[in-house]
């Protein structure tokens, strides 16, 4: 695969998670508790659950972003950004376009049974703020060079390009799926 300009994936990545966060904000943040809570019709997750599964994903990879920006800072910044074939594999695997197969959340990552659903949105769009954060942060250091543990297997190290597009193709593949619980459907 090409490289791509770094510049265009960075502000494609930003736009794409300024719409989770005004969809969250405007849809999600204003909904009942019990719509929240209410279990899918095909018995999969709540609207919270999908979140609370989003969260645990931010925890383990916000501050590994955070420490490998730290890291790079004042060091050789190149402008464009190559995906490695596994970054690839696994950004097609979890995006809603090209990802149809459903796959079960590992242990780690399955939401508790007994969420405080505001407090999990809450949550949601303070991470996205800081995933916002971390993008802008991005535009100065190397996305090629810094390698990221992933949360399935820590020996397993990815670009933090493909950390990122991996994140954000997950987060809109489950923000597909709590919008699926609405009663009625509504557009952003």
């Amino acid at each position: 695969m090409k490289a791509v300009s770094k510049e265009q994936l960075l502000r494609r990545l930003e736009d794409m998670v300024e719409q989770h966060l005004q969809e969250t904000v405007s849809i999600f943040q204003n909904l009942p508790e019990d719509e929240l809570l209410k279990p899918a019709a095909n018995g999969g997750w709540s609207i919270a659950a999908c979140l609370a599964h989003l969260n645990s994903y931010g925890d383990y990879y916000l501050p590994r972003i955070k420490a490998g920006i730290g890291r790079q800072k004042g060091k050789p910044v190149e402008s464009r950004c190559r995906s490695s074939w596994l970054g690839r594999f696994f950004i097609r695997m979890m995006d809603p376009a090209t990802g149809n197969r459903k796959y079960k959340a590992i242990a780690a990552h399955l939401p508790p049974a007994d969420l405080d659903a505001y407090a999990v949105v809450q949550e949601f769009i303070r991470q996205q703020e800081e995933l916002l954060l971390c993008l802008r942060s991005c535009r100065h250091i190397s996305l090629n060079r810094i390698r990221i543990p992933t949360s399935v297997l820590s020996w397993l190290h990815l670009k933090l390009g493909d950390v990122l597009q991996f994140l954000i193709a997950h987060n809109q593949r489950h923000l597909l799926q709590a919008r699926r619980n609405l009663q009625a459907p509504t557009q952003v």
